[in-house]
């Protein structure tokens, strides 16, 4: 497990290319309206960057790393000082790993239809 991950991530997103927010999970309290405001404007930043720079990027205060893996954009925000990027980024990727063994190779529909199963999985790793 992966318990100390929750004092550091603030939160994990998973988003498709048309920036739509497939997953979300928060690790502190925002209201609807923050939370709006705080992935419109990191997926509109995330999807709008080239692939030939880095995954990471600053936004107020947050330190945001994102990977994407076929139509979906795995972004997670943490604090700055508290976790390094590429620790963050193989998060990422065994959190991704682990969704593709469970579905058998997974897809967005899979997210779609098994929210609660992929939520589960993502609390498992990070609690």
């Amino acid at each position: 497990s992966l318990g100390h991950l929750t004092a550091m991530i603030k939160f994990i997103l998973m988003v498709n290319k048309q920036g739509q927010t497939r997953l979300a999970n928060y690790y502190e309290f925002k209201t609807i309206e923050e939370r709006t405001a705080v992935e419109s404007e990191i997926i509109r930043r995330c999807l709008g960057r080239s692939e030939r720079l880095c995954s990471f990027m600053e936004y107020r205060g947050i330190k945001v790393v994102y990977r994407r893996y076929a139509s979906l954009y795995f972004i997670v925000g943490c604090d700055p000082e508290e976790e390094n990027e590429l620790g963050m980024l193989e998060f990422i990727h065994a959190f991704v790993e682990t969704l593709d063994k469970y579905f058998q190779n997974v897809c967005e529909l899979d997210i779609m239809f098994n929210i609660d199963k992929a939520h589960f999985i993502l609390n498992e790793m990070v609690m």
